[in-house]
């Protein structure tokens, strides 16, 4: 599908979170600190991943795909909003938004998908601890994220190639600070109908097939779990559980509250708070449940560490 239609806007300007002025300084610090540590968190975590084999398992091999999906996304709306807080008017160009908008919904429902194999992945280790290793084989691990990403691409295609029929005949202020699809809606001069039914049905899809398969996975865990003897099996596979399911109704709540209802005004400018919390909140927490109290991760840290000091004082004294 060719990019040219009848929309006779060439380029959109993002209107960002505020257009307060006292705010502008304090909310660039703040995203810029939160994309730092994004960045860092993300990208340090799939480098420990890489450099350590024993964390070369089906938990940090969906671990590993959870921060590169991440950071990638983090990284196609973060920039623009930034500039935002400096710029007088943040312009892209309609293909430049379409191309965000793509990639935005390509990288968000991937993420939905694979923190529902996360979940999957752990049902598999409680409750079936000694099938774990046929159940969750290299082939069907690569399968599982092969249909995440295949499921992120249909989406994305479906809400980017419903966009790209409508015209935009004058208006080209987007009230975000992304091209999303809600506030690209509000824009159009015609009608809606049709691409608010497919953001129903995909958004619906990718919530409601998710959330039911992390219900039944962790109902199958909490039954498991009661039956453990152990009063210290029963605390860290709690807590465990528990980190997952915050981090899941912290993306899956905000984003059910943007998409599930019908666009208007009001929606989008609230829709911006919940944004927030799956596009920059998430990314940044995620690195920190799943790795910072996992103590795997922070035994392979530590080698890494001692073994890169022990390398330069090698050096050091060759």
């Amino acid at each position: 599908m060719v990019l040219a239609n009848s929309s006779s806007v060439t380029e959109f300007i993002l209107a960002g979170l505020t257009d307060q002025p006292e705010l502008q300084l304090p909310l660039f610090l703040l995203f810029m600190g939160t994309y730092v540590i994004t960045i860092m968190g993300n990208m340090g975590l799939i480098i420990l991943i890489r450099m350590n084999s024993q964390l070369h398992t089906p938990m940090y091999y969906f671990l590993f795909n959870l921060s590169f999906i991440d950071l990638c996304y983090s990284s196609v709306f973060t920039p623009k909003m930034l500039m935002n807080f400096v710029l007088m008017k943040n312009i892209i160009s309609y293909s430049g938004c379409m191309a965000q908008l793509y990639f935005f919904c390509f990288f968000v429902i991937s993420e939905c998908y694979v923190l529902t194999i996360m979940a999957y992945d752990r049902y598999v280790a409680i409750c079936n601890p000694l099938l774990y290793n046929v159940i969750m084989s290299n082939q069907v691990c690569s399968w599982l994220l092969g249909g995440a990403y295949i499921m992120g691409f249909a989406g994305a295609m479906a809400h980017t190639g419903f966009m790209l029929r409508l015209s935009f005949c004058d208006a080209n202020i987007i009230n975000h600070y992304i091209c999303d699809v809600l506030p690209l809606l509000q824009l159009s001069c015609t009608s809606t109908y049709i691409n608010e039914l497919v953001v129903f049905i995909v958004v619906g899809t990718n919530v409601t097939v998710p959330s039911i398969t992390i219900f039944v996975s962790y109902a199958l865990i909490l039954s498991s779990i009661l039956n453990i003897s152990s009063t210290e099996g029963r605390s860290k596979a709690f807590s465990t559980c528990s980190s997952h399911i915050i981090v899941i109704t912290l993306f899956f709540g905000s984003a059910s509250f943007m998409y599930l209802k019908p666009s208007s005004p009001g929606s989008v400018d609230q829709g911006k708070v919940s944004t927030i919390f799956y596009t920059n909140v998430g990314p940044m927490l995620n690195p920190i449940i799943y790795s910072l109290r996992n103590k795997d991760v922070q035994v392979a840290l530590r080698r890494t560490l001692k073994r890169r000091i022990f390398l330069r004082t090698w050096v050091g004294f060759s």
